[in-house]
């Protein structure tokens, strides 16, 4: 497998993975509203493209393999660690901006 399909496969797990996540927790919500917050807003400038501009990056890096890692309770020397969380807290946006859709 060639290396930008494979990040183009890790980086559709990853997502696909936040999205279940995001799904299963709007799934408890059995009130009376539709319970959806709505998109949430970005700050400081943040555009989705920035955000996607910003994550294409990290892809490059191979840092959504790190982002595996941690998720399987490997410990990341401190600068990978920090890689991991900024993809993290990037695709958290992306999500609740909802970029995606």
């Amino acid at each position: 497998m060639s290396g930008n399909c494979r990040r183009a496969s890790i980086l559709g797990g990853v997502v696909a993975g936040a999205v279940a996540v995001l799904l299963a927790g709007c799934a408890g919500n059995t009130g009376g509203g539709s319970g959806d917050p709505g998109p949430q807003a970005l700050t400081g400038g943040e555009t989705c493209q920035s955000i996607r501009t910003n994550l294409n990056k990290l892809d490059k890096e191979g840092v959504p393999s790190l982002v595996e890692r941690q998720s399987s309770g490997q410990k990341l020397p401190a600068a990978q660690k920090a890689k991991a969380d900024l993809y993290n807290q990037l695709l958290d946006k992306y999500l609740g901006a909802r970029c995606h859709v």
